[in-house]
Formats: structure tokens, C-alpha cells, sequence
């Protein structure tokens, strides 16, 4: 039985998937959630998120400390990752939003690490485009993520939201949460920083290497963060350098199901990996 591993999206981290974690074990599969580079416990955050009195100004110009992270760097972290969790062989990796963008660079690299890539409302450039240039595309129009920015991504290095303003958890909500009870919950945890680098790194994927991996996709139908649209753009754009068609299926959720739809979610994931 092949081990599982979860990717986060941007601002989150290793703690939003423990309701699947925790689902995948009842249907008898051993998952692991891991933090990518400069998120999680491998992330640090502006010092001006925590100054009393809060001073906004300071809080959009601060650089970011993370800001040297690139897709390539945190593909590298993930890669080794999965050998360690995997002991050397090929592991199934589930990946979520712009955590899609890193497992897509790591399967380029290492893909006998991987036995099946499996997205969830996720970025997959596989077209030669960084996935920061689909914020233009037709197909991402309605996306609600954009208006959350508290800072110029270029000049601090990060895309930087604010969790801690109480105003802005509306917003927050409906971009992420729009189906999830504990939405106050989920927002006090995320990270106000998640590396530029990630989704302006362009990087080119190969049918030998990538399109070699089985592919998978779970469109999230209600998804405010990666529009329906952009998700199946994805999935035409993986089936045309990959071996063979994705598997596509579909969840009635927002961009989170791990919170909202936790069970369905693991059983997607687990009948993916050969249990129901």
C-alpha cells in the first residue's frame, strides 16, 4: 500500500489536513502532511503582524523573509521529503492550490518518487508558464484571491494577506472557506506570508519525466480561490504532456475541502490509491 502524502496550499500548512489524515487512517491509508518551504514550521512571518499598536504601513513594506524561496527550492525540500517518508519508494502525493505548482516542479525532478499525483483545486503549470501569469487568463475570472493582498508582492518578496484583521475575515471566508463551519478557526492559523518566488518561477515539464506520473484531479465545483474554469484548464493542459488521460472527479465544495468535506475527500483519495 502506497503512503500518502499532503501538500498545502499558500498560507497554510501541515495543520489543515488533519481531518483527512485522520480519515485516510479509518479506510486503512497512512498519510502524511508536511509543511513546504517557508510555510509552517519552515515559514517565518513579518515581525510587524505582531507590533501593538498594528501599523499597516509597516506591515506592507517589511520584506519578507521568505522571500528567497522559488519553486525549484521548495521542490527540492519536498522531494527529499517524500524519500524520507517513503523510504525510497514512489508515494502517492496529493497536492492542494499553489502547493500543486511545487508538486508539479518535484514530480518533474523525482518522478520515481511518485506514484500518483493527485490535485485538489490546484495550480499545475505544465504549459511553460509560471502559475502567477493564469491570474490573467479568461478562465480565471471570478477568482476572489487577489483583493485579499496587503502589500506589493514585487516589492517585499511574498504575497502577504493579513489574518488578523477582523474586517477582512468576511473576505477571507468567502475566498477560502465558503462551506467550512470553523472558518474563524482556519483563519487564526494561517500565515500572513507565502513566497513570491513559488508562482513566478516558470519551469518546463517533459512527457518522459512528468507526463510519465498518473495523474489525478479533484475539481472543487464551488471554488472562489481557482475558478472551475482555470481547474479544468488545468486538467487539458496536464492531459497534453502526460502518458495517459487524467482521472478527474469532483467534490460540491469550496477551495477547502479538507475542512468542509473531509471525509469525501479521503474517500477520493483512498480509491485513488486502490481503497474504499
Amino acid at each position: 500500500m502506497r503512503k500518502v502524502i499532503l501538500v498545502h496550499g499558500f498560507w497554510h500548512g501541515s495543520w489543515c489536513w488533519g481531518r483527512v489524515v485522520e480519515q485516510l487512517a479509518a479506510r486503512g491509508v497512512a498519510s502524511v502532511a508536511v509543511d513546504l518551504e517557508g510555510h509552517g514550521l519552515n515559514g517565518r512571518q513579518p515581525s510587524a503582524r505582531w507590533d501593538r499598536p498594528f501599523d499597516p504601513a509597516a506591515f506592507a513594506v517589511e520584506q519578507s523573509a521568505v522571500a528567497g524561496v522559488t519553486a525549484s527550492s521548495a521542490a527540492a525540500m519536498l522531494v527529499e521529503q517524500i524519500r524520507t517518508i517513503g523510504g525510497g519508494e514512489p508515494c502517492v502525493v496529493v497536492a492542494h492550490s499553489q502547493g500543486g505548482t511545487v508538486a508539479t516542479t518535484a514530480a518533474e525532478l523525482a518522478p520515481h518518487l511518485f506514484a500518483r499525483l493527485v490535485y485538489v483545486a490546484a495550480f499545475a503549470p505544465v504549459a511553460g508558464l509560471p502559475s502567477a501569469a493564469y491570474n490573467s487568463v479568461p478562465e480565471n475570472q471570478g477568482e476572489l484571491v487577489l483583493r485579499l493582498l496587503r502589500a506589493d508582492p514585487a516589492g517585499i518578496g511574498a504575497v502577504r494577506i493579513d489574518p488578523g484583521d477582523r474586517d477582512g475575515h468576511a473576505a477571507l471566508r468567502e475566498t477560502f472557506y465558503g462551506d467550512v463551519d470553523e472558518a474563524t478557526a482556519a483563519i487564526s492559523l494561517l500565515s500572513a506570508d507565502s513566497p513570491l518566488g513559488i508562482p513566478t518561477e516558470a519551469f518546463t515539464v517533459t512527457a518522459g519525466r512528468y507526463g510519465a506520473v498518473p495523474h489525478a484531479y479533484v475539481v472543487c465545483t464551488k471554488d472562489n480561490t481557482v475558478p472551475v474554469a482555470l481547474q479544468r484548464r488545468f486538467v487539458r493542459e496536464i492531459d497534453a504532456v502526460s502518458g495517459a488521460p487524467t482521472t478527474v472527479l469532483e467534490l460540491d465544495s469550496s477551495h477547502s475541502p479538507f475542512l468542509s468535506q473531509p471525509a469525501a475527500l479521503a474517500t477520493a483519495i483512498a480509491g485513488l490509491c486502490g481503497r474504499t
